[in-house]
């Protein structure tokens, strides 16, 4: 008797989140323009330089991406404002990794929640505990992705510096597309590169947690986070990536370049 309460409590609120997803997302569709305003490209020329060192054409079918991302993808501001150029970063930064994999969608994203500030395990943020800059949710925060808004500024603050939240968390949810969120992105990685993405990560993170390299600490943590701090760095700062763990450089850039293995 209990377990079937249970059972029909769960049902209700699947429909319920289904129903309360599309109609936030139906709102919001209906406020995303058929055409990239003129201003939003100049933002994205003065703000991201991943944009500005594509082509005219690709540079349209950015925008297109990014304007398909905003009808997809519902972004709520949780006790904080957030301007259109906020929307945009975020944008950018969803779009950035996938641009050339010929993806266009996250289809284990619904939402990205951006708080003001870093927050703890509990999705606090009105105390000094907080150090999380951005998360990918699981269980009910399933289809979730949490930012810190000062993590997204930050992020494209210094377009060289190897450090942007957002994409790291986007590159969660791309490794994530085949099912584990564990360094191993199945769904980009062609099955010849596998064995050696796993020695050349095993490689990194021993290096990192040697001291032994200058790529951000908490890249040594795991292979999941190894992956997503090693890709902000690919976006980033490439040389610096190649300089220090040449052969995930190689790898990555395959990985995130599909066009290069055909």
């Amino acid at each position: 008797m209990i377990g079937g309460v249970i059972a029909i409590s769960v049902i209700v609120l699947v429909i319920w989140q289904v129903l309360y997803f599309a109609k936030k997302r139906k709102l919001r569709q209906s406020s995303v323009p058929e055409n990239f305003p003129p201003a939003w490209t100049d933002f994205l020329v003065k703000r991201v330089a991943f944009f500005r060192g594509l082509n005219e054409v690709q540079k349209r079918d950015f925008e297109q991406a990014v304007l398909g991302f905003f009808r997809e993808v519902i972004i709520s501001p949780v006790k904080t404002k957030i301007t259109q150029e906020d929307r945009l970063l975020v944008g950018a930064a969803a779009i950035i990794p996938i641009f050339f994999l010929g993806e266009r969608s996250y289809p284990n994203l619904r939402e990205v929640l951006i708080y003001p500030s870093a927050f703890d395990e509990r999705h606090q943020f009105a105390n000094k505990q907080g150090r999380i800059a951005g998360m990918v949710g699981n269980g009910y925060m399933n289809g979730t992705m949490i930012l810190s808004k000062t993590s997204i500024l930050g992020g494209f603050m210094n377009n060289k510096d190897g450090n942007n939240t957002a994409i790291h968390e986007f590159v969660h949810l791309i490794d994530g597309w085949d099912g584990e969120i564990d360094g191993i992105p199945s769904a980009i990685i062609d099955k010849p590169l596998i064995l050696p993405w796993i020695d050349a990560m095993k490689q990194g993170i021993d290096d990192i947690r040697k001291n032994e390299s200058n790529i951000d600490d908490y890249g040594g943590t795991n292979s999941a986070e190894f992956l997503a701090v090693c890709s902000e760095y690919l976006f980033e700062n490439p040389a610096r990536l190649k300089r220090e763990h040449p052969e995930v450089h190689r790898l990555l850039h395959k990985m995130f370049h599909p066009e290069l293995n055909k």
